[in-house]
Order: C-alpha cells, then sequence, then structure tokens
C-alpha cells in the first residue's frame, strides 16, 4: 500500500504541475484527480511508521516542486516542519473520511497556499490571484568543467578542504574534486544521499572558523544574496551577516569563489584581511569573485 500511495502522491504533482497554487478564479484548477479520490476511498488505516515514510516522501517531494517552480523559494526548518504538519493532518483526515475526497481537497489546498504565503509572501507578488498558470524560475546544473571556468577555479591554487556552497542535487562539483583526491563536501536542501553532503539551508548551515580551505558556489548564495538585496522584503541583513560568516569559515589563504558578483558589499570588505579578485572569465555574461582571506 505504501508503493502505491508513493506512486499516487507523484502523479498527483505531476497533474497540478504548472498551475497557480495561488489563483482565485472561480473553478480552482488545484484539485485530486481520480486515482486519488479512489485511494482516499480504499485507503484503511495507516500505521504510524508508514504514515511518517508518507509524510516524508510527500514534503520532500513538494518542496522539490515548489523549488522546481521558483528557486528563490526559501524554506527554513520551521517552514518544513509546519509543512510536514500539514501533509500529517492531510494523511490522517484521509483515514478518518470524515469528509469527501473534495472537501478534503479544497482544505488541503487552502492550507498549503496559507503556508505559501506565510513562509514566502514574496509568491503573492510573482503569482497574481488572477492567473492560473504559473511561470517557472528555475535553476540549473552546470558541468564541473564549465563552473570551473565561470568561477575561475585553479587546480594549483585549492586548499582543503572544500565546501560547495548549493552543489545540487547531482553534487558535480563535490564529485569531481572528490575524484582529485581533495577531501570535499556539498551543502544543498536537495544535496545526494552520502556522508560528504548535507541537506540543510545555507542561511542555517554552521560554517566554522577557518574550517575551509576553498569555498565555492556558481548561481548560488550570492545569486540569492543579489535578489534578497534587491526585494523591499529581501533578507538582505541575513544574507550579509551570512557573507560574513562564509568569510570567517576560510583559513588564511583560503578563497571563496562565487558567481554572480556582490560589488553591494564587496566594496566594504576589510582591504588589510581581503583581497578582491574579478577575473576577466564572462561566460553567459556571467562574472564572478574570488575572495582571497590574506595569510
Amino acid at each position: 500500500m505504501e508503493e502505491k500511495i508513493k506512486k499516487n502522491i507523484d502523479q498527483q504533482i505531476d497533474a497540478n504541475r504548472g498551475k497557480n497554487l495561488l489563483y482565485e478564479g472561480n473553478e480552482n484548477p488545484m484539485a485530486f484527480i481520480e486515482e486519488t479520490t479512489r485511494m482516499i476511498a480504499e485507503m484503511g488505516n495507516i500505521s504510524k511508521s508508514d504514515k511518517e515514510i508518507l509524510v516524508s516522501y510527500t514534503t520532500d517531494k513538494a518542496l522539490e516542486e515548489f523549488c522546481r517552480v521558483n528557486q528563490y523559494y526559501e524554506f527554513n526548518s520551521n517552514a518544513i516542519s509546519l509543512l510536514r504538519k500539514l501533509y500529517s493532518d492531510l494523511f490522517d483526515e484521509m483515514n478518518l473520511k470524515r469528509s469527501n475526497s473534495g472537501e478534503i481537497a479544497a482544505n488541503h489546498y487552502k492550507n498549503l497556499r496559507e503556508w505559501l504565503q506565510q513562509t514566502n509572501p514574496i509568491a503573492k507578488k510573482i503569482y497574481p490571484p488572477n492567473e492560473a498558470m504559473a511561470e517557472t524560475v528555475v535553476s540549473s546544473e552546470y558541468s564541473a568543467e564549465l563552473q570551473l571556468s565561470i568561477l575561475d577555479i585553479g587546480i594549483e591554487t585549492i586548499q582543503t578542504p572544500v565546501l560547495d556552497i548549493g552543489c545540487g542535487p547531482t553534487g558535480n562539483m563535490v564529485s569531481f574534486f572528490t575524484q582529485k583526491g581533495f577531501d570535499t563536501f556539498g551543502i544543498d536542501r536537495f544535496a545526494p544521499e552520502g556522508e560528504n553532503y548535507q541537506r540543510t539551508d545555507w542561511l542555517e548551515y554552521n560554517y566554522g572558523v577557518e574550517k575551509w580551505g576553498c569555498i565555492i558556489s556558481n548561481l548560488g548564495f550570492s545569486n540569492h544574496f543579489h535578489h534578497h538585496h534587491l526585494r523591499e522584503d529581501g533578507k538582505y541583513i541575513e544574507y550579509a551577516q551570512k557573507y560574513m560568516q562564509i568569510l570567517a569559515s576560510l583559513k588564511p589563504g583560503g578563497r571563496f569563489h562565487y558567481a554572480p558578483r556582490l560589488p553591494f558589499i564587496e566594496q566594504f570588505l576589510d582591504k588589510d584581511i581581503f583581497e578582491i579578485l574579478h577575473p576577466e572569465s564572462n561566460i553567459y555574461s556571467i562574472c564572478g569573485t574570488i575572495i582571497l582571506k590574506k595569510a
């Protein structure tokens, strides 16, 4: 039954793909598909352990879909806990069958909409309630070789350990540097499984002090920092504080390679501690920065 429900979860997400959760038209496109309605009718009591597995699976899949729609959505540990509670309540409602599937769906999408607006208020500005479909703001994963060029990373300059902030679900750079013999780690909200990876929010991660020899982030941390810098409701202070924590986590002689550049904060760095390098590389109009922590 567990695998059948997981398959249905995937089908339900696929059916809603591209639809605007915040749409307020007369005929809201967000609804349970026939397979979900049938599953609710056939569902027996789910054990506590199976329910936890299904809640985790649904939460992970939903977060992947939200971030596929818009890479600038941010979900910290509190937001994820609220989403897990939302899906836990949904499975309880399905089990109890106190309402028909249409009512369960309407209540679920109402709760999901309120959760999104609470955790990401910008969603209301991006996706107006009069548009049934949601335009995606996606992120891309680049090959290790292309990222080396964009970030102007020379293997001969690398100190270990290496940290990739926003390594992505494939961890291309982590795999590349590991194969080259470097002690390398990656963090991302959708990082792969493995001891070299950690699934976490980069604003919540503890980078340590003078811990890393090389830190990289291609169209990751600095891209989102720039985005929040331009937003009226942006977390620019949190990003600025975390940016300084990242620099503090560099070993003397260590480097932070990132793209795009952050001129609005780079100009205020202490020149006695940091050297700011702007590589000439300009691939796909992406200009990067290297911050060298002086020894």
